[in-house]
């Protein structure tokens, strides 16, 4: 469905019938029951084996973290106690606070740290870092662990602390000791709230309880650091695809929260007396377009540079969110617009006027042989199925043949997964975007990394870029590393391992009955209570 063609009738969304009730639940609960209406599916349950933002924002609330970060994005002791730093930096020991339990009883051990982290170290960009550097990671005791590592790391907190992809959950030791690339059959976190695996329908309802025997740090809550106190007993995700159902679910009363409003809706939305449109993500997300460098055509980074004159970030912006243009940022290079690395170093492959006939030449002279191109467009998000509609429409007027092929975001996220070539289930390219907080350093900008098999759908090979990641953890200081980010956007034009498409300041909408909503980041669901 086309983003402009859902207005029909939306307008009289509070005369629609009511929803599908979930299971009944007690007069007197309703009202200690949170209703939220989540961007997408949750097809997976497992944040350390996907990136998916709707997996990240479903672990938040079921595990918690050694470190939490607070709203100046410096991490926070969380579950530790805290750490203490020896042989010059290369030794950490971390201690465990008191009173940690998983969800079924059990208390939560350092074993149980060191299983996690070493699952985790496999499949996250700053983990893969750890990997790395470790010599050694055991448990000490129940309540410390201990690692050493080749060279001192003092961002070794922030990882662990994170809330972008993947983020390190720590799980029992049994359910840690999964293979990192098989994603986990049994949802046990510490977190402030427990996943109700029989209630649970995909495609539907997703269903929380709150956490009796968490214990909040005894600190107020800042951002994912300090107590995370829940006011809710229960929390229910509603699932629903439709731009105008969830519009309608948010003005009758049957849903609390909406993640992802359409733009065009906001309007209508910011009318209703009882509802508050609020940016809550401040960094927003960037959009990329992503690439396969295993098969053909892109596997030519010739056939990827073709591209460049003719993509139009405005013209993406506008299909995905709107003419408003405090609803998006272009130009956007290769780190978040506005944060302290993003650089205009070789800009004006996307930011000088555009050229359709430039970009046809490139591709002649690349050689394209006419291949089949396999692109993936998510149906139930908006905003990347718009991207994936003005993407294949550039693709065909520069001269690809373009196959189109739509999907549901869960069962995109799994295909992305083949590497095989596209006559065996594969695929050439697809649009997403990424958190800004994740993309605004080389450190979490799984985009920008180029280390083969290990890195993230399209397992690009690029060591300059590798090179230069390991330079800036290195930087002495804020100068130095955006030099090196300049010069890593100036590779990002050579080797094209993903094309930006501008960055999108989305807004959540929720009813003015909702309060203490945390701002910074992902949807939070501590802290927020009804008025």
């Amino acid at each position: 469905m086309k983003r402009r063609t859902l207005l029909a009738g939306i307008a009289a969304g509070a005369a629609m019938p009511a929803l599908p009730s979930a299971p009944a639940i007690a007069q007197g609960a309703a009202a200690r029951t949170l209703r939220f209406v989540p961007q997408a599916n949750l097809a997976s349950l497992d944040p350390i084996w996907s990136t998916a933002v709707v997996v990240r924002n479903h672990g938040l609330m079921v595990y918690d973290t050694l470190y939490g970060l607070g709203s100046d994005f410096r991490p926070r002791p969380q579950m530790a106690a805290g750490h203490e730093i020896t042989d010059d930096g290369r030794r950490w020991t971390i201690t465990l606070r008191p009173g940690l339990r998983f969800h079924d009883g059990e208390p939560v051990r350092a074993a149980d740290c060191v299983a996690s982290i070493r699952r985790w170290a496999k499949r996250d960009v700053l983990g893969q870092r750890l990997d790395a550097l470790l010599d050694e990671i055991r448990a000490v005791d129940d309540t410390r662990f201990e690692m050493r590592i080749k060279k001192p790391w003092p961002g070794l907190a922030f990882a662990f602390g994170k809330p972008s992809a993947n983020m390190c959950a720590i799980m029992p030791e049994r359910v840690a000791r999964t293979d990192p690339f098989t994603q986990i059959t049994e949802t046990i976190g510490s977190g402030p709230f427990r996943f109700l695996a029989d209630q649970f329908r995909p495609g539907d309802r997703v269903a929380y309880e709150r956490f009796a025997q968490y214990q909040p740090r005894q600190e107020p809550v800042d951002f994912l650091a300090g107590g995370k106190v829940v006011h809710f007993d229960r929390v229910e995700w509603i699932v629903m695809p439709d731009p105008s159902t969830a519009s309608a679910a948010l003005q009758n009363n049957e849903a609390d929260w909406w993640e992802t409003p359409l733009p065009d809706l906001l309007p209508l939305l910011r009318r209703n007396r009882d509802i508050t449109v609020d940016l809550v993500n401040t960094a927003g997300n960037l959009g990329v377009m992503r690439f396969n460098f295993l098969h053909p055509p892109f596997d030519n980074p010739a056939v990827r540079r073709a591209l460049l004159p003719a993509v139009d970030q405005t013209a993406f912006m506008n299909a995905a969110m709107g003419t408003d243009p405090s609803l998006f940022r272009v130009p956007a290079g290769a780190f978040t617009p506005g944060t302290p690395l993003a650089n205009d170093a070789g800009l004006e492959v996307l930011s000088a006027p555009r050229d359709i006939e430039a970009a046809r030449r490139m591709l002649r002279e690349a050689g394209y042989r006419n291949e089949r191109v396999v692109m993936l467009s998510a149906t139930d998000l908006p905003v990347l199925q718009s991207l994936a509609e003005v993407a294949a429409d550039l693709l065909r007027r520069v001269g690809f043949n373009v196959d189109l092929q739509a999907m549901d975001w869960g069962t995109h996220i799994q295909r992305r997964t083949n590497r095989g070539p596209v006559d065996q289930g594969g695929w050439s390219l697809f649009c997403t975007t990424w958190e800004g907080l994740d993309v605004s350093v080389p450190g979490s900008h799984q985009p920008i990394r180029g280390h083969g098999a290990p890195a993230w759908a399209g397992w690009p090979t690029i060591p300059r870029l590798e090179e230069l990641r390991e330079a800036w953890f290195e930087a002495p200081d804020l100068a130095a590393e955006r030099r090196i980010a300049e010069e890593m956007q100036r590779v990002v034009w050579q080797e094209v391992p993903f094309i930006p498409l501008g960055q999108v300041l989305p807004s959540m909408a929720y009813r003015r009955s909702i309060t203490g909503v945390v701002k910074g980041g992902p949807a939070l669901f501590w802290g927020v209570r009804r008025a």
